[in-house]
């Protein structure tokens, strides 16, 4: 594809920092639909870098791509429940209307065949994305419509027919989402009362707005359940030089989209939550990190920051406090699950591949550009801006002892009611199951693949930081799902996304994946199983970060709370040497020798 953009004009909106570099490549690849090794090599030069650092960012992002992609590339979400919800019938009505199969390109190069993992719509599966634009809720007759579509006008954005539910109408998101947003609570979806948090946060001092954090007990909603008001005091006494907020919204645990809701309903609170949290640290700068799945939100959200800016709350002098400056530029992310990490993801804001970073030093003392730097994730915020408002005894009130206020889940699979519910802390599990319509669940994953598979005999434990952990995901499998299938389907995401850097996550995702598939195959014995479990075991003991300590978790859960699980998989006892063909398998070097004589071998 042709173009007449030079490096020069990229630069010149861009940047000519590192820091440039995401938004320069991805620009790149929306022009000329590939990130070819020519301008690899222009880009560093003008950004000052070696071709190599370049290559490295282009070729780890599934975003980007150094091969000719079509002008408009279909990414169809194989998540667990999307495949649950219909995929294959919809990728072969796809594959069969464009004459080509996933991973290529039509003829006349307009249009790429892809897969991709959960693009954050699992409640309204199956799903994929048309260039940026979601189109949700497929059947093959729509997979058909979406190419007739395609072949007639070439534009994704005019495969919209209609707009979401909620905020999700705005014109600008150009979507046909919907929020089902399912049970609003006080915290996270409560009445809006722009600025009032910002107003309290400025009448008190810094170091009380970090008190008033550490009284609501407020820990983080990603996941890990890490005290905020630490995370705050900590970069708040790391010197008085440059510091950052960064605002985790990349959601890419596969199952979960609450993040996605928050966004489109509750911009503001989000906002605002940035916004105390640079004043309670002493920050200037702040990055909102959006997954590179959510970029049709991106024109929403930036009309979202200006208005704050014309309101005084955001920019310079926030709310007539002279020198109180603070603004927020939208880092998009290029398509990798372990930049949900928060290291991670502030290599990737850097310009880098998305490799977690060993640690210490924390981001609270070495974090985006080697500076204090505080994290949180978008729901984080939300609860922030909710506990100045309202008070911290208000969200205590809330939930329980140790894990208060309320939790925003993403409930999908084997429901009825998929969508998003705010429920205070300390909810058993039976009841989300009930609101949500799953009451017939055999197993329900909470947390996503990185979390816990359980069984009924779990469903009484509650939703909390000591319990049942979750960073939003709530997977709902009825009695006719097969369990094995879903634990490798999740073995086969871990082994994809695996960066390859430590031992025991490269090769552990690769060996549970092929035990996997001989207990599938029911090729399985005693010994295979307890390998499976040994290398899982190791995996959580010894990877270097969150996705290889967590990649196992399928596979650990699943056989302490289902134990028949696997071994109702298993074959006999003699089955290797029953099953054992010489000849069959000297078959290949049988070849290679030109023998037909057919001869045994033994």
């Amino acid at each position: 594809m042709p173009t007449d953009t030079t490096i020069a004009d990229l630069v010149t909106r861009h940047g000519a920092e590192r820091t440039a570099l995401p938004g320069i490549l991805q620009e790149l690849q929306g022009l000329e639909g590939r990130v070819s090794p020519g301008r690899q090599r222009e880009v560093a030069e003008a950004l000052g870098l070696r071709p190599v650092d370049v290559r490295a960012f282009v070729t780890f992002y599934s975003f980007l791509t150094e091969d000719p992609q079509g002008t408009t590339v279909i990414r169809l979400s194989d998540d667990v429940v999307d495949e649950m919800k219909g995929m294959p019938r919809v990728r072969q009505a796809f594959e069969e209307a464009l004459g080509i199969g996933v991973g290529e390109t039509t003829d006349d190069g307009t249009v790429t065949l892809t897969d991709t993992p959960c693009i954050g719509l699992s409640d309204q599966a199956p799903a994929a994305l048309v260039g940026t634009v979601p189109v949700t809720e497929l059947t093959p007759d729509r997979a058909r419509d979406v190419v007739q579509g395609l072949r007639e006008h070439g534009d994704p954005q005019r495969l919209v027919t209609r707009l979401g539910d909620g905020r999700n109408a705005d014109p600008r998101i150009r979507a046909m989402v919907n929020n089902n947003l399912r049970r609003p609570g006080p915290f996270v979806f409560g009445r809006e009362n722009r600025g009032a948090a910002l107003g309290k946060a400025l009448s008190l001092r810094p170091r009380e707005v970090v008190r008033t954090i550490e009284a609501a007990d407020l820990r983080g909603r990603g996941g890990a359940g890490f005290p905020t008001a630490m995370k705050w005091e900590l970069t708040r006494v790391a010197g008085s030089g440059r510091k950052f907020v960064v605002c985790n919204a990349d959601e890419g645990e596969p199952g979960t989209f609450k993040d996605r809701v928050i966004l489109t309903e509750f911009p503001d609170r989000v906002i605002e939550g940035m916004t105390l949290g640079a004043y309670a640290v002493g920050a200037r700068e702040g990055l909102l990190y959006l997954r590179g799945e959510y970029a049709y939100l991106r024109r929403y959200l930036e009309s979202v920051l200006q208005r704050r800016r014309d309101d005084g709350l955001l920019g310079r002098d926030i709310l007539g406090r002279r020198g109180f400056d603070f603004d927020i530029q939208i880092v998009l992310g290029a398509g990798s699950y372990l930049c949900g990490e928060e290291t991670a993801l502030l290599n990737s804001c850097e310009g880098r591949p998305g490799d977690a970073r060993h640690r210490p030093p924390f981001p609270t003392e070495a974090g985006f550009l080697g500076l204090p730097t505080t994290v949180n994730n978008v729901e984080t915020f939300c609860c922030a801006t909710k506990i100045l408002e309202l008070g911290a005894t208000a969200f205590t009130a809330e939930g329980i002892p140790g894990s208060t206020g309320t939790k925003a889940l993403s409930v999908c699979g084997d429901c009825t009611r998929p969508g998003v519910y705010e429920v205070p802390f300390g909810i058993p599990l039976a009841e989300v199951l009930e609101m949500s319509g799953a009451t017939g669940s055999a197993a329900v994953l909470v947390g996503g693949p990185a979390g816990t598979l359980v069984g009924p005999d779990a469903f009484r434990r509650r939703i909390a930081c000591e319990d049942l952990p979750t960073g939003g995901a709530v997977v709902c499998f009825g009695a006719e799902r097969d369990l094995v299938e879903v634990i490798a389907r999740y073995a086969d995401f871990f082994a994809e996304e695996s960066c390859g850097y430590c031992t025991p996550c490269r090769e552990g995702t690769q060996l549970v994946r092929r035990y996997l598939a001989r207990i599938r195959n029911g090729r399985a014995d005693r010994e295979d199983l307890d390998g499976l479990l040994r290398v899982a075991w190791t995996m959580k003991a010894a990877s270097r970060c969150g996705l290889g300590q967590t990649a196992a978790n399928p596979v650990l859960t699943g056989h302490r709370h289902f134990p028949d699980l696997f071994r109702e998989r298993l074959a006999t006892e003699d089955w290797r040497r029953a099953a054992f063909a010489l000849d069959e398998a000297v078959s290949s070097a049988r070849q290679l020798r030109r023998r037909h004589d057919g001869g045994p071998h033994a």
